[in-house]
């Protein structure tokens, strides 16, 4: 019988959350194991592992669950401090390291709050409504443009290299192609740099082993459509 990974992720393929994770531990130099869920017949261990949202991700260290893929992106740094940091190291008294820490949070968790979320909406409506979550799309994304300035990565770690903003919105961009079916605009139009980014992004290896493509993406909007009624 093979020996059992320390590190255990319990994943869905298509989850932006899960391929954070997946992101992050390669980019980190970690190996793990990755199992796939049904979501719609979710496993006994995934319930035991997560019995407050029942969700994935939940990564299994030695054992041990830790859930929703921000925290855990957090507890890859912490519980690796040896491995690239995401976020700036915390040093004691260090205000400049606080602020950079706190100001990446602020921006990963407005990936979610706002982007996530009226992605969501571009796929279940239709419309005006549907028209209206593409205008906010578009200036939801010139915002995250704006913040991205004129660097290479929204960076966080150092060195030049992913940060812990760059692995919390990358796999979003594989669903960059949906949003611009449902929502009537143009990426490389309304966010040119972050466009380039998103290119960037996609030549690193633990971006491109880990992200589905944006057709196989759109074909899952799809499914989702057909399974809410949508269509």
């Amino acid at each position: 019988m093979a020996e059992e990974k320390e590190l255990v992720l319990l994943d869905f393929w298509v989850s932006p959350f899960g391929q954070r994770c997946r992101i992050a531990m390669a980019e980190k130099g970690l190996e793990f194991e990755y199992r796939e869920e049904d979501l719609g017949n979710k496993s006994d261990l995934l319930l035991r592992s997560n019995p407050v949202h029942r969700k994935i991700p939940v990564l299994l260290h030695a054992g041990r669950p830790v859930s929703e893929s921000l925290v855990i992106l957090q507890y890859l740094d912490d519980a690796f401090p040896g491995t690239p940091h995401l976020l700036p190291p915390a040093n004691s008294g260090d205000a400049d390291a606080a602020y950079a820490r706190a100001t990446a949070r602020f921006w990963a968790d407005y990936v979610d709050r706002k982007l996530y979320d009226c992605g969501s909406r571009l796929w279940r409506l239709k419309g005006e409504p549907q028209a209206a979550a593409g205008r906010e799309m578009a200036e939801i994304l010139r915002t995250l443009e704006a913040e991205l300035g004129d660097r290479e990565f929204f960076g966080g770690g150092g060195g030049g290299r992913l940060g812990f903003v760059d692995v919390a919105l990358v796999p979003f961009t594989a669903w960059f192609y949906s949003y611009e079916r449902c929502g009537g605009f143009s990426v490389e139009e309304v966010a040119p740099r972050l466009a380039a980014w998103a290119r960037r992004c996609g030549r690193i290896d633990s971006v491109a082993k880990h992200l589905p493509s944006p057709e196989k993406v759109y074909d899952f909007v799809g499914v989702l459509k057909k399974k809410y009624g949508v269509e």
